[in-house]
């Protein structure tokens, strides 16, 4: 990713400033975090958007109490339809804005300590995922269609492929044929801060795939191309966009009559909802969806406090005399 470069502030520029600082803390998140190219685009959004509304203060300007006048306008702020900023995002600006202190904290730059900046205070993530009978007609769905019989055994595999891995649409529209070895039914793959993990097959996935490489006969390294668009040279397959791969998943739930919204993250989180309704424990949870803290994974304690209702109902009070109720 190429960064944007700062503009002078004049012949030479002020050293001081938040501004000054901002290129080499994008560098760094590249270079020494390796952050993704769209984290650091969003980063670098956030960022700007701090230094353009505090008129791009000095360093040791920054304090609590401009903290708190940038929390009253994100909060203002309005967003889109004319609707409130989600809480959500104020703290992606506010997330953004403490990793920036901590980069000049470290570096001895005479600022704000990061550890007061709160965040905002949050409702529960709704989670949305599919239940047990609307899951099998999405997974069947690409059947049902009139599509080619090689598109339809690639939608078949994808949509297999999702409830099988939890993967995120980003990480499964990268991958390559190479990754993938039917003779076993694991494979890596790369996520979030570029860390990989491991991730496992069903026989239905690994079943769908099988069928699908069976009919591939282009010579394209990725695992999921676009065949309804290819031309004569076999070499011009492009891969599936995660747009386009959004697209095909509410396309499929449409199909089925799934009158939610269903996306690949519904998919995601059906996989997670699948296993802790199961047996799974958290921590789990966790490794298999490549979270780096528990917290997040955490979102799916209702799941597991359905588990806890049914253990609390068969195993509660079972000494007490059934006599005594009926007093």
């Amino acid at each position: 990713m190429v960064l944007r470069r700062l503009s002078n502030r004049g012949t030479i520029p002020d050293m001081a400033s938040l501004s000054s600082h901002l290129r080499t803390y994008l560098e760094h998140l590249e270079i020494e975090k390796g952050r993704s190219p769209l984290t650091i685009r969003n980063y670098d959004f956030y960022l700007r958007r701090f230094i353009d509304w505090g008129k791009d203060p000095d360093t040791d300007a920054v304090n609590q109490d401009l903290i708190h006048e940038y929390r009253l306008f994100l909060n203002r702020a309005e967003g889109r339809a004319g609707a409130s900023m989600r809480k959500s995002t104020q703290n992606y600006h506010l997330i953004a804005l403490r990793s920036f202190l901590k980069f000049l904290n470290k570096r001895d730059i005479q600022t704000l300590s990061a550890e007061k900046i709160d965040l905002a205070k949050q409702g529960s993530r709704d989670v949305s995922y599919l239940d047990a009978s609307d899951l099998p007609r999405l997974l069947e769905a690409p059947e049902k269609t009139d599509a080619q019989p090689i598109v339809k055994a690639r939608d078949k595999a994808i949509l297999e492929l999702f409830f099988s891995t939890g993967m995120r649409v980003s990480e499964l529209a990268t991958l390559k044929i190479s990754q993938i070895n039917l003779d076993r039914d694991e494979f890596t793959v790369r996520g979030k801060g570029d860390k990989n993990r491991i991730v496992f097959l069903s026989q239905q996935a690994r079943h769908a795939l099988k069928q699908y490489l069976g009919l591939r006969k282009d010579e394209a390294p990725y695992l999921f191309v676009r065949h309804d668009r290819a031309k004569s040279g076999v070499k011009e397959i492009g891969s599936l966009t995660p747009r386009s791969i959004e697209r095909l998943v509410h396309h499929y739930s449409v199909v089925a009559g799934i009158p939610k919204h269903v996306s690949p993250h519904t998919l995601r989180h059906s996989f997670a909802t699948d296993l802790l309704m199961n047996g799974a424990d958290l921590r789990s949870v966790q490794t298999m969806l490549g979270h780096s803290s528990i917290t997040t994974t955490q979102i799916y304690t209702h799941i597991t406090n359905q588990q806890l209702k049914d253990v609390h109902k068969a195993f509660h009070g079972k000494t007490r005399d059934d006599e005594e109720v009926e007093k």
